[in-house]
């Protein structure tokens, strides 16, 4: 087990490094990874506080890891519960208070939550010791809740959560409650610009955006884990690659209303407008000052390319619209961009966006069928789409289900 100056200095460069972290849901499994590998426990969640409501956010299990085949990752529905002393979570939530809880099956009768036992039913996982605080933040408001599930000895045996530990993870969820503020800000930030698209574009809806960013952080991490792309470079492109995503058709701003909210097709010279949102896009981040600024601009500028080079807008210069030297066709317009010469996160997003569309419902058109859909996407490999991230989203596809589940269109 980490000696107490082990786990001190840990949480010291933990502070830091979740300091540099702008994604919310990168973060939440950076929290909860640090909290289990402090407190060597087996298991744990985050609930975030949402008014007088806990949202399960975010777990980890690595019992139930072991179980699934190598490269699978542990899917988890998410729920919401009111905050009361009827739950574990709730009465921490509402008391502001730690419990340390030996076996979740023996709480007294007079303590006025108890365990739901529902998911170790269904699961076939057995929770024992339970370690439950809220997430406060430098101002004492409580911003969630962290749970963490059966602390291990060094043979792996079910022990409770040792209580000279509890001031550690206490600083932890400190740390962790101010991050997750942060980073909920930015989320908040870059959702009110979805909005103003929104305004224009009905189709650009926040279910929509988280979506087609979801998709796309889980189709690059399963492309980099077989490029043997180093983790801390992983975390730290996922962590931009979801907001620049989020971000892919925020040039619709600039594109007048007789277009975007047009039911039936477009004409040709309507068409040409439109493919303007990308170079639209692009310029708003066009003063680059750090790589969100860099895979922003390359996202909005690049999802519309296609593999076979048949995509829009092509190598042009965003400000201007005509093609770069040497890149003309002969009838003097750009030439798309093909294959590698489109970034990879283009590449990625194209994909995600493609898939949302086809599978959403739109004022012009219903949901199609998921079958067509992803016979769709086969279909489109080595055309549209770049055929290794076809075959890595086949691949990954009881995640990407899940994620269409976390975040439904609103009725």
């Amino acid at each position: 087990m980490l000696e107490r100056k082990q786990k001190l200095a840990r949480l010291i460069e933990f502070g830091v490094e979740i300091s540099q972290v702008a994604d919310l849901d990168l973060l939440l499994e950076k929290i909860l990874s640090e909290a289990r590998f402090l407190m060597q426990a087996d298991a744990g969640s985050i609930y975030i506080k949402e008014d007088d409501t806990l949202h399960f956010s975010y777990a980890q299990n690595a019992s139930m890891q072991k179980r699934l085949e190598p490269g699978k990752k542990l899917i988890y529905t998410t729920f919401s519960m009111p905050i009361s002393n009827k739950s574990i979570a709730g009465y921490v939530a509402n008391n502001g208070a730690i419990l340390n809880i030996p076996d979740a099956y023996r709480i007294s009768s007079d303590r006025p939550f108890s365990f739901d036992g529902s998911y170790d039913k269904l699961s076939g996982y057995h929770t024992q010791s339970l370690l439950t605080l809220p997430m406060k933040n430098s101002r004492g408001e409580i911003i969630g809740v962290l749970q963490l599930i059966n602390a291990q000895d060094d043979r792996g045996r079910i022990i409770p959560f040792q209580a000279q530990d509890e001031p550690i993870v206490r600083h932890l969820s400190i740390y962790a409650a101010n991050a997750i503020e942060r980073a909920q800000m930015t989320r908040t930030t870059i959702m009110r610009m979805i909005s103003m698209a929104e305004l224009r574009d009905p189709k650009e809806t926040g279910p929509h955006v988280n979506r087609v960013a979801s998709y796309a952080v889980e189709i690059f991490e399963a492309y980099a884990k077989k490029q043997k792309m180093d983790k801390e470079e992983i975390d730290k492109q996922r962590d931009t690659l979801r907001l620049a995503a989020m971000l892919h058709d925020v040039g619709k701003v600039g594109i007048s209303d007789l277009i975007l909210k047009k039911p039936g097709r477009f004409t040709e010279q309507e068409f040409a407008i439109m493919k303007q949102h990308t170079l639209i896009g692009a310029r708003l981040f066009k003063d680059a000052r750090s790589n969100f600024d860099d895979f922003s601009a390359q996202v909005a500028l690049n999802h519309h390319e296609r593999w076979d080079g048949k995509g829009y807008p092509g190598h042009v210069d965003i400000f201007s619209g005509r093609p770069l030297a040497g890149y003309e066709t002969e009838e003097g317009q750009a030439r798309g961009k093909r294959e590698e010469e489109i970034p990879l996160f283009g590449r990625i997003v194209a994909i995600a966006d493609v898939y949302d569309a086809l599978s959403s419902r739109r004022v012009y058109k219903e949901a199609w069928d998921q079958d067509k859909v992803l016979q769709t996407i086969r279909e489109e490999r080595g055309k549209q789409f770049e055929p290794q991230l076809v075959d890595i989203f086949f691949e990954i596809q009881d995640v990407i289900q899940s994620i269409a589940k976390r975040y439904p269109d609103e009725e």
